[in-house]
């Protein structure tokens, strides 16, 4: 868990000296709208980030730094989906950014999105993926059993327990006859170390992805083509927050229903992050802001 804080508050100090000079129903008519604008201007809310999302950790690192340079108080709890979830529909989290709808995360709403309030989308082809080195000799998975030997005779998966990996096996592989490549899951680090050593080499190799993910911004590569739909749909990244967010803090709703990003930014906030030390992120998104200040200002304008 992350926490830094900063304050919009005015210094009173200086309200003093001004505020000497003036009648007494005058300093206390404008006390009192100071301090009305303080409470406006900031406030305290908690950002929950999926653990081992990258795409969570981007976009919630990003909205750490917008919404403290605005005065709030933010704080960033880190934790699996289903905690996520039950967190946001209990209070205990005010927003998450990476609700991946209508598919993904589809059983988690059904639980707990009467108790939440979804604000908005901010990416809009999010999906399942198959990707292969940008020069590999296909460009469909139809072409890939024909061309096997060419990938070594295997996919190089991520998690057995992962939802793509079960898409993979029971969808991906039996639709297109893939049942005598070697089909290997382990991790996506491993995954993800196997594709570097691959396209360093400037040898062919298949894996299984997802967008957005940094190692599209990283590496060039192709998604495999997919005529039978057997990896479904593209999905929405959708921001949801706490019941009630948006009467107590609609400044904030308000910007995050409106919140978009493209894959460029992603991938390159994305990259700056990955393999980097926690304990750096702060400094590495204030300097990814300063680069794209256009950008960044235009999220609260």
């Amino acid at each position: 868990m992350f926490k830094r804080t900063a304050t919009a508050f005015a210094v009173t100090a200086a309200a003093g000296l001004v505020l000497a000079g003036c009648s007494s129903s005058e300093g206390e008519a404008a006390d009192e709208a100071t301090s009305g604008s303080d409470a406006m201007a900031g406030g305290e809310l908690t950002l929950a980030v999926f653990n081992g999302w990258d795409e969570s950790l981007a976009t919630s690192l990003l909205w750490e730094n917008i919404l403290e340079s605005k005065g709030y108080t933010v704080e960033l709890e880190y934790a699996d989906p289903a905690v996520v979830f039950q967190g946001v529909a209990d209070g205990d989290y005010d927003i998450v950014t990476d609700v991946w709808l209508p598919l993904t995360h589809a059983s988690y709403i059904e639980e707990f999105g009467d108790d939440m309030e979804e604000l908005g989308a901010w990416f809009d082809s999010a999906a399942l993926t198959v990707a292969v080195n940008a020069d590999a000799p296909i460009d469909s998975l139809d072409e890939l059993a024909d061309n096997a030997d060419a990938f070594g005779n295997r996919i190089v998966g991520i998690e057995p327990g992962a939802g793509l990996t079960a898409t993979v096996q029971d969808a991906v592989i039996p639709t297109y006859g893939l049942e005598g490549l070697d089909f290997i899951t382990s991790s996506t680090p491993a995954m993800l170390s196997e594709l570097d050593t691959a396209t360093s080499n400037g040898e062919n190799i298949i894996v299984t992805l997802w967008e957005p993910h940094w190692a599209y911004g990283a590496y060039d590569l192709k998604n495999l083509e997919d005529p039978e739909g057997t990896l479904g749909e593209a999905e929405s990244i959708v921001t949801y927050g706490r019941a009630g967010i948006s009467e107590d803090l609609p400044e904030v709703a308000a910007w995050l229903g409106a919140f978009t990003m493209d894959a460029d930014h992603l991938y390159d906030l994305e990259n700056q992050l990955n393999g980097q030390d926690a304990s750096d992120y702060a400094d590495i998104v204030s300097e990814w802001v300063a680069a794209n200040q256009e950008w960044v200002d235009s999220l609260t304008a």
